[in-house]
């Protein structure tokens, strides 16, 4: 194990924040109301449909033979679907949102929900069937029979559970970590498949809607403006910011064992709107790559008409950057995420990072403003893995910070309660920024709340599928 920490020094020459001597453009500042007020809206529109069940409903309907199952198999259906939706507006990275909760806190917000509309839509199935079958008094098996044969929205609506329960259990933790990563991402696209099946369904035979063209029509008007959102932002702007700034590779720089950084040249690199601390959706159009997108944080400011990534082999898609050749066109999306100085809370900063998360905080620092005396740990099992240290070192000599390097294998080293006390004294009152693997990042955020730190002050992006 070594510590080596690096005290101020005079500054390099630079002046306060390096997107600004660049001329890259700033990206709006996070709006914290905006968030709020989504979630208002998204509440208020599941209070609006749970009364549009009860009250389409009458006594004489749920007293009869299936009456109570099928009450409850449609309002868990329309829930489940409500609940959906609210994953797509979350998948679309609708800029005001996502600038507040970055990468992370959409991931969270996805997390928490994803089982819901699965397990709900489920239900509905299985209560909706129970419901008939009283009616009919025919069986459950029979019953099942009867709504696959006779109605085909049904039969459209059953092989988009289908694909749900596909995509939810091949979801779970234990099962994602032994896939691909680009297996499971071209599986998880088929959710949008699952929900334009099932949409037909509900407006033929939901009693919520037949019968109801006013509610019809705003329920199709929600499900458009959904699917509108991402087509404007996951398709609409990628392509135009892509034809815009026309990036391609100039250079693949070895950096340490198995980093390398990218180094590309594009046009009116000054118009797009990015922050030290985001990163950026890489398609690189070649054979074998040009179908997926990887996200890889920018290490340093653009410099126009340049860019760079710094890049750690850790998957098929990011050993294969290492091959990249000069020329490689390149297609984008973003920049994306929180990981911004945009979302401080105090003025000085502390900045812990593992691995490859040392991006994020070279990035970030090149973009602090002065004055924030940036305490930066840093995490790295040799002293070769401490890739970029000469820039990180520097930057952090002109913010007159300090920077701890932290060597050594993971079971010597621990950036824990001790450590961050004797080289974080005053933790508890700066923005804390954590980069690194997700179970790095968790511990950390962990132990910095325990310490004091406010959740509001946390911030953390975190390295994971």
């Amino acid at each position: 194990m070594s510590t080596v920490s690096f005290e101020p020094s005079a500054p390099v020459k630079t002046t306060k924040t390096a997107p600004r001597r660049s001329g890259t453009l700033p990206p709006p500042p996070p709006r914290p109301w905006v968030v709020r007020l989504a979630g208002v809206l998204v509440v208020g529109g599941l209070v609006w449909l749970i009364g549009l069940v009860v009250s389409g409903e009458t006594g004489s309907e749920l007293h009869a033979p299936g009456g109570w199952a099928t009450f409850l198999g449609t309002a868990t259906g329309l829930v489940g679907t409500y609940l959906a939706l609210v994953m797509v507006l979350l998948a679309s990275r609708i800029p005001p949102v996502e600038r507040v909760l970055g990468q992370d806190g959409l991931l969270r917000w996805h997390r928490r929900i994803s089982a819901w509309p699965i397990l709900l839509i489920l239900l509905h199935a299985v209560l909706i069937t129970v419901g008939y079958a009283q009616a009919a008094h025919s069986g459950f098996g029979h019953e099942i029979g009867v709504l696959l044969n006779d109605y085909q929205d049904v039969l459209a609506a059953t092989v988009g559970l289908g694909l749900m329960l596909l995509i939810g259990v091949l979801s779970v933790r234990a099962i994602r970590r032994r896939l691909r990563r680009e297996t499971w991402w071209a599986i998880h696209l088929y959710i949008y498949l699952a929900l334009a099946l099932s949409f037909a369904h509900a407006l033929v035979l939901g009693p919520t809607f037949v019968g109801h063209p006013l509610t019809q029509a705003i329920w199709s008007l929600v499900w458009a403006g959904a699917a509108g959102l991402v087509v404007v932002y996951r398709i609409g702007l990628p392509v135009v910011r892509t034809l815009r700034h026309d990036i391609r590779v100039v250079e693949v720089r070895p950096e340490g064992p198995g980093v390398v950084s990218v180094i590309c040249k594009g046009r009116n690199l000054d118009r797009l709107p990015v922050a030290g601390g985001q990163f950026v959706m890489w398609r690189f159009l070649v054979r074998d790559l040009w179908w997926q997108a990887h996200p890889y944080t920018l290490s340093s400011m653009p410099r126009p008409p340049y860019l760079r990534i710094t890049v750690k082999a850790v998957g098929d898609h990011s050993e294969a950057v290492a091959s990249l050749r000069p020329g490689t066109r390149v297609a984008i999306e973003g920049p994306y995420g929180a990981f911004t100085r945009y979302s401080r809370r105090y003025h000085r900063v502390a900045m812990i990072a593992a691995g490859i998360g040392v991006t994020a905080v070279r990035s970030l620092l090149e973009d602090l403003p002065s004055g924030t005396e940036p305490i930066v740990l840093i995490r790295a099992t040799t002293e070769e893995d401490l890739v970029l240290r000469r820039e990180i070192a520097a930057l952090v000599r002109h913010h007159k910070g300090k920077l701890h390097e932290l060597v050594g294998r993971r079971d010597e080293v621990r950036v824990d309660s001790a450590t961050l006390r004797r080289l974080v004294p005053d933790l508890a009152r700066r923005d804390v920024y954590v980069c690194g693997p997700e179970s790095f990042v968790d511990t950390v955020d962990l132990t910095c709340r325990h310490l004091g730190v406010h959740r509001s002050s946390l911030h953390h992006e975190a390295y994971a599928l």
